[in-house]
């Protein structure tokens, strides 16, 4: 990249760089049953799941290219999300987005250039840059978003 300023790209956590189901397969039926309709609120959930395949690799090739952020959402009712989020980000991924970290419900109020998220939600069809949609058909993969990305650069 040339002298110019990098392009920021905001990344989601949940069914983006970290796989949901896997935290919910590491939970016990009795668990499972406590917290039938509102599994984002079982305690610990967040910390322990494994990220995406692919997710790793390419936030690592991103970082060279663009000013990346993680934009993620946390449940409300669920306060240890928040710090899980956070544990699962140091453990996996604090050389690329050490203290670059946004935890909001109103994903649109940041300012940047993409967001990869799976979801419209939490502000994420109103954002002011490109909402590049993860394993949608044009995006199905990490394969496919860096290629992508790579070629705005």
């Amino acid at each position: 990249m040339n002298d110019m300023v990098k392009k920021r790209v905001y990344v989601d956590m949940d069914n983006v760089l970290v796989d949901f189901q896997s935290g919910l397969d590491l939970q016990s039926e009795d668990t499972l049953r406590e917290y039938e309709g509102r599994v984002d609120e079982i305690p610990g959930l967040f910390a322990d799941m494994k990220p995406i395949d692919g997710a790793i690799e390419a936030m690592h090739e991103l970082q060279h290219y663009f000013d990346l952020y993680i934009l993620s959402t946390a449940p409300w009712r669920n306060p240890s999300a928040w710090s899980d989020k956070v544990r699962w980000v140091t453990r996996y991924l604090d050389d690329v987005f050490h203290k670059r970290m946004v935890i909001t419900h109103c994903k649109n109020l940041c300012k940047g250039d993409y967001l990869i998220d799976d979801r419209g939600k939490n502000g994420t069809a109103e954002f002011e840059g490109e909402w590049i949609e993860f394993g949608s058909p044009r995006f199905p993969d990490w394969n496919a978003v860096v290629a992508y990305l790579k070629g705005k650069d």
